[in-house]
């Protein structure tokens, strides 16, 4: 509240928002009735059915909101003019009555008071003033004259004082209200008034501007549009000529009227072009088709070669007997002058062979019909086998007399050969996926089993006749993934770990385990270079890949024989033996002294499960490993065999940059390692999952486990604890183990990671070899493999 004092009586201001609001409410009122609301709506539909309504509605619309916006500006101006005028009112007030009525007050005289009051009620816009004592005694005077209201006012409070003894004293209030009721009903009717002549001024000039357009435009706009709508090519009518008075200059419609009459013009004269090059064009047409009647016959003779050309063309008479062949024949190795006189059946290899597809054949050149890409298979001059594919075209006389046959020849060995290599390559890609996806099944099973029948042999260590069946389901397990690691080397998905070997070393290592694998009545022989290089490969690998060799080896002695075992050091180019890339290798050669193999099976031996021996005497995977392991490794193989003289299997291993290798002798198989760490487990399988938790457990180990990889996810989400992920890697639910170690290292980056898996599905081998900084643990594993593994890992050994 301001008080007599205020230098700036502005902030003593007190208007109430609400009821201003609803006072200048009334002006919106009349514009937002249901009848205006109808009248809008009748405006719009009928602004849409053309040019000038449209252009009426929006000058309108315009117009209005301009109208409405200087009312607006107005009425906000008046009003604060009007408010000004009331507020320095008030402050009038509180000048010239404070002194009298403190006086008044001073004297307890309340009748002055009043009539000092009523004075101040009779000003303009007073609504009510009112007088407050202020003092300690009961009941101090209160004179009060007017109605106070809340609504639409503009107050003052003004202190009375009173000077006793030179010191001024406050002994009470002036309050005064001043009404805006007034000044509202004066906005109001000035608003009516303004919006009411503005409204009418706007209408009639709009009616004057469509008026005016449709007279000068929209009229004339039609007569166009009617013009142009019955225009016709063929029939055209007079120039388009306005019916107006013509201005003084010429206007825009003017130059459109001349533009349009322009343009019939030109079209008329384009059509009148058109028929003459139209009939032009017919003449030149019966020309062109005499033309081509006259040519037609002399096409026809090259049509047929056309139709069939090819490698080279051939021609035979009417008994199918060759009596042209083209020169381009000689290039395949094919004697021409051999061929003339023959029939085509006389030259081939497979007439025997495929008796019904031949009588098919000379049925249909006997009915003279055409035929495309007959195939069948010949040889050339050096007896080599070809597969040809041949086109041909029956010839008649003009009376319609039978003359022989045209056509062409294909050479299709090449593709033949393409194509037999691209179904093999499919077929062990097939065999590759199916080996895949049993292997990780099967190794799971093992893992279990392996882990288990170690429990239960434990157990059975004084019942002697139990403990040997655990001993054959132990051989059986072992044997199993045996079997399974051959697949998987077979299909080049045997997760290798290559390093730097010495050949020689392991070769002399291998021939001890070898002695009582092949028996006494096969000598072995070694013939080891003494400058043999350090090779790359996984030992291991290479190891198991010599003992294969070995045992197919005394498979072709059974008399007994010599098993040579060879290395050397070989520089290999293209043209060198086996299928491999030019370079530098190692190579192993286990030779031995049986019977040989047969010429027409040598190319099949490396094929999975073929085999030579009888039912029961081996699963055909060996040498299917063999060369699994050598291309995995980066190398190849070759074979030399005579029958009756005996077979050299040579591995060509790539070289290493590495200068010399430490040798090792074998290591005993150490202690399973306990342990007290916390060890993840992720694994789908539900017997695997147990087994791992049942050994970990044993081991001291404690486990936390997940079946997939969104539960482990949640665990570390969850902030447990753990010192190592220990994590399959095929697992259901969209996310791998790979994919797993590498959202927890996000969240956790120093994570040791294990992975296990019987089939890793490129996950986390590539070209053969485990990707950099991965550790896996293949399954099936034993205890053993397992505790050290899991130490390995938990010393720092392993990567992370």
């Amino acid at each position: 509240m301001g008080n007599a004092g205020d230098k700036n009586p502005d902030r003593s201001r007190a208007v109430t928002p609400a009821a201003a609001k609803q006072d200048l409410s009334g002006i919106g009122i009349a514009f937002t009735s249901p009848m205006l609301a109808a009248l809008l709506s009748r405006i719009f539909n009928w602004s849409r059915s053309g040019i000038g309504p449209r252009l009426l509605a929006a000058v309108l619309l315009f117009s209005s909101i301009v109208t409405l916006t200087l009312t607006a500006l107005q009425l906000y101006l008046d009003y604060d003019r009007e408010v000004g005028v009331i507020e320095t009112r008030l402050e009038e007030v509180g000048r010239s009555t404070t002194g009298s009525l403190g006086e008044s007050l001073w004297n307890l005289d309340q009748n002055q008071l009043k009539l000092q009051l009523d004075g101040i009620l009779r000003l303009p816009s007073m609504r009510a003033a009112e007088v407050r004592e202020i003092a300690d005694r009961p009941n101090p005077i209160r004179v009060a004259v007017g109605e106070q209201s809340s609504r639409s006012v503009v107050t003052r409070d003004y202190p009375l004082t009173y000077a006793v003894q030179g010191t001024a004293r406050a002994i009470g209030v002036l309050h005064v209200e001043a009404t805006l009721s007034d000044v509202y009903q004066q906005l109001l009717n000035r608003a009516l008034v303004i919006l009411a002549s503005q409204a009418a001024k706007t209408f009639l000039v709009s009616l004057f501007i469509i008026y005016m357009v449709h007279i000068l435009v929209t009229r004339h706009l039609v007569a166009i549009a009617e013009f142009v709508s019955k225009y016709s090519l063929a029939r055209p009518p007079p120039p388009l000529h306005l019916e107006r008075r013509p201005p003084h200059d010429p206007d825009e419609l003017d130059k459109v009227i001349d533009a349009f009459n322009a343009m019939c013009a030109n079209l008329g004269r384009a059509y009148g072009e058109l028929r003459e090059a139209n009939a032009n064009l017919e003449r030149d047409l019966k020309i062109r088709r005499r033309a081509e009647e006259d040519a037609r016959a002399s096409e026809q003779r090259f049509r047929d070669y056309a139709e069939t050309a090819s490698d080279w063309f051939w021609e035979t008479g009417p008994d199918h007997v060759f009596t042209y062949i083209s020169d381009r024949a000689g290039a395949f190795g094919m004697d021409r002058e051999a061929l003339i006189g023959k029939r085509r059946p006389d030259a081939a290899f497979d007439h025997d062979a495929e008796a019904q597809k031949w009588h098919d054949h000379m049925a249909t050149l006997d009915r003279h019909e055409p035929f495309r890409m007959f195939e069948y298979r010949g040889r050339d001059r050096a007896g080599r086998l070809h597969y040809f594919s041949v086109n041909g075209q029956p010839v008649f006389a003009e009376d319609g007399r039978f003359m022989g046959y045209r056509g062409s020849a294909t050479d299709l060995t090449s593709q033949h050969e393409t194509e037999e290599r691209l179904r093999q390559s499919q077929k062990m890609d097939a065999i590759g996926q199916l080996t895949g996806g049993v292997a990780h099944d099967f190794n799971n099973v093992l893992t279990v089993i392996t882990g288990t029948i170690e429990i239960i042999q434990e157990g059975l260590a004084e019942k002697p006749e139990l403990a040997a069946i655990a001993q054959l389901i132990d051989d059986a397990a072992s044997r199993g993934a045996e079997i399974t690691s051959q697949l998987l080397t077979f299909a080049r998905r045997q997760p290798l770990e290559p390093r730097e070997i010495d050949v020689n070393g392991l070769v002399l290592e291998t021939a001890k385990l070898l002695r009582p694998i092949l028996g006494e009545h096969v000598e072995i022989v070694t013939r080891l270079a003494d400058d043999a290089w350090l090779a790359m490969a996984d030992p291991s690998q290479l190891s198991s890949a010599i003992v294969n060799l070995a045992v197919n080896a005394r498979d072709a002695m059974p008399d007994g024989g010599r098993l040579t075992l060879e290395t050397a050091n070989r520089e290999l180019d293209s043209t060198g033996n086996g299928d491999g890339d030019a370079g530098s290798y190692v190579m192993v050669a286990v030779a031995d002294t049986g019977h040989g193999i047969p010429a027409d099976i040598r190319d099949r031996v490396f094929e999975p499960f073929f085999t030579t021996k009888g039912v029961g005497r081996g699963t055909g995977l060996g040498l299917s490993m063999v060369y699994g392991f050598a291309k995995q490794t980066g190398g190849t193989v070759a074979i030399e065999s005579e029958e009756g003289r005996g077979t050299v299997m040579r591995l060509f291993l790539p070289r290493s940059a590495g200068e010399a290798a430490a040798r090792t002798g074998p290591v005993a198989a150490p202690a399973p390692a306990r342990g007290r760490e916390t060890i993840l487990v992720v694994e789908d399988d539900p017997l695997v999952q147990g087994y791992v938790i049942a050994q970990l457990g044993s081991l001291g180990y404690r486990t936390l486990t997940a079946s997939d990889g969104a539960s482990a996810l949640a665990l570390v989400d969850q902030g447990v604890s753990f010192d190592l992920l220990f994590t399959d890697i095929i697992m259901p639910g969209g996310m791998n183990g790979r994919e797993l170690a590498e959202a927890v290292r996000l969240r956790r980056p120093r994570v040791r990671v294990l992975y296990t898996s019987g089939y890793t599905d490129n996950t986390i081998v590539h070209e053969g070899h485990l990707d950099p900084g991965v550790a896996l643990l293949q399954k099936p594993y034993r205890k053993t493999d397992l505790s050290q593994k899991i130490r390995e890992m938990l010393a720092g050994e392993g990567p992370l």
